[in-house]
Parts: structure tokens; C-alpha cells; sequence
């Protein structure tokens, strides 16, 4: 099924063919382009209405991007709104959204409570088709950079996570992260071999049509892995601009399906005999050397 859906500059994107028939054992999966606001209920109704679209098209897995929830007018603004692991209204939404559609649901990234009241965990969590969290993951590396006018600092309003998190799933072995995480090739290592690679982003314009299509296709390459990045992308009410351009690569670092700019859903499906086929291949994930000394 095809779909419009508006940019951020109200031009409605053009129509996609019909998917594609799925390979035996194949699922189709999916990932929201937002430019998400200060006003966490407004940000809820567009990812719902995303949401909502993918399913249409007979998504299983569905990722929504980084701060999908609250990109502030202040950086401390999202230390308000954050929640205690199960309980608040931004859980609630994607469980009970995953449980009305019956797909799994990645919530890109969500302000979890910490032990310190002036920062959060920027968490991001996993629910099935049942509405249930089966996983989470705090984001490790933190973003900061310095250049000209733009100056960010995560790490003044966001506690570090410590611990690489994969999970099993119907679709395959998940390996999660965030954002400038994509960066660090050595967290991707860390996580053994997973067939999907999650990203849920906000890369900033001047970093992202630097860097970010060259890092996910790595990402997809060096890991023989699909990569589902889901990103922020377009002006926002605080004055930033991200880059946008929510793409699935596959092993082989083929750009799947990519959105530009704009408010939207990307998809593909995934193959796990292609997948296998190729690690069969090019076993480069057998021939690694340096870890084994």
C-alpha cells in the first residue's frame, strides 16, 4: 500500500510502488521521520498518526526517532517531562499502540528518571505486539560539539548508560543504540552478530550531510547487518535544524528506502536467507583477528 505523507515545507512525498513480495521467513519493518516540538501530547499524535500509516502497510516492527516525544525550547525542558521506568504517559502511548496495531514498537528514544533530578536517561524502549517492554537501552555515548553557533552538550542534562543491550525477536537478533552512538563501531562489535541494527537519531544538519549516510552504510557493511534508522528531520520550534534522511540499508549497504526531509515513514522488507547468504559469502565476521588477542 502507498502512501503520501506532508514535509515540513508541505509538499506531499511522492507516491512509493507496492512493496515488494517478502522472502519465505521475511517481515517488513519500518522506521517515523518526525520533527518533533516541545509539547510532548502534539508530538504523541503525529507518531501515532505514523504509526498508524506503517501498520496500513503491513509493518511488523515499527522505530520511532530520538526525542520523538519532546525536543524542547530548553535542554532541560525533557529533565520535566521524564518518566519512572513503567509508568507515564509516553509509555503508555507506545504500549498501548503497539498492543491496538500488533506490531512491536522501538520508542527511539524516551527521558527516563535517574538518581540525579537535574538529568535524564535517554532510554530507549521495546514493546511487542502484546504492549509489553521486553527491553531497554540507555544511550552511552553523549553528543557534543562546538562549531561556530552550534554548541551542544548532552552530558549537562543526560546520565550516561553503561551496558550494550541486543534482544531476540521474530525478525531476528536486535542490537540497540542511539544516535551518536553510530560513531563508536566498537559498541557494534561489542553486540556479536545481530541481524538489525536500531538508530534512532537527531543528528544535527551540519553533522548529518557530513557524515550520516557514509556512517549507516558502514554500520550496515562492516556488521553484514540490516540498519533501521529512523531520524529527526526538518526545522524544529527551538530553532535547530536535523538533517533527516530515515533510511533502511541492507547487509550489503543498499539504501532499502530513505526519506529526505519531512514528517513520514520509511519501510522495507527483510530477508533472512539473503542475510545468511551473504554472511556465507563474505564471512568477514569469522576472520576478525585483533579481538582474539
Amino acid at each position: 500500500m502507498s502512501t503520501k505523507s506532508l514535509s515540513s515545507f508541505g509538499r506531499a512525498r511522492p507516491q512509493k510502488a507496492a512493496p515488494a513480495p517478502l522472502a519465505a521467513g521475511g517481515a517488513r519493518i519500518a522506521g517515523v521521520q518526525m520533527a518533533s516540538g516541545p509539547k510532548v501530547a502534539a508530538n504523541l499524535n503525529e507518531a501515532g498518526r505514523l504509526i498508524a500509516m506503517a501498520a496500513a502497510q503491513g509493518v511488523r516492527l515499527v522505530a520511532l526517532p530520538e526525542y520523538f516525544a519532546i525536543m524542547g525550547m530548553q535542554e532541560t525542558d525533557k529533565v520535566k517531562v521524564r518518566e519512572t521506568e513503567g509508568k507515564g504517559p509516553i509509555q503508555k502511548f507506545l504500549s498501548d499502540t503497539a498492543r491496538a496495531h500488533k506490531i512491536w514498537i522501538i520508542g527511539g528514544s524516551i527521558p527516563l528518571a535517574c538518581d540525579d533530578p537535574k538529568k535524564v536517561r535517554n532510554s530507549c524502549l521495546v514493546y511487542d505486539d502484546q504492549g509489553k517492554q521486553v527491553a531497554r537501552y540507555d544511550k552511552i555515548h553523549l553528543f557534543g560539539f562546538n562549531m561556530g553557533d552550534e554548541n551542544y552538550s548532552e552530558e549537562r542534562t543526560i546520565e550516561p548508560g553503561s551496558a550494550v543491550q541486543t534482544l531476540e525477536t521474530p525478525f531476528g537478533r536486535i542490537g540497540l543504540s542511539i544516535c551518536y552512538d553510530l560513531r563508536f563501531p566498537e559498541l557494534y562489535r561489542a553486540m556479536k552478530e545481530v541481524d538489525i541494527i536500531v538508530v534512532p537519531s537527531a543528528f544535527t544538519e551540519t553533522t548529518g550531510k557530513a557524515h550520516w549516510e557514509t556512517l549507516i552504510r558502514a554500520r550496515a557493511i562492516e556488521n553484514l547487518a540490516y540498519v533501521l534508522a529512523p531520524a529527526q528531520g526538518g526545522y524544529h520550534l527551538n530553532g535547530r535544524e536535523t538533517h533527516g534522511d530515515s533510511m533502511i540499508v541492507d547487509p550489503w549497504g543498499v539504501v532499502l528506502d530513505r526519506l529526505p526531509r519531512g514528517s513520514g515513514v520509511v519501510s522495507a522488507g527483510i530477508n533472512p536467507q539473503y542475510l545468511k547468504r551473504l554472511r556465507g559469502n563474505l564471512p568477514a565476521l569469522k576472520h576478525r583477528i585483533l579481538h582474539r588477542i
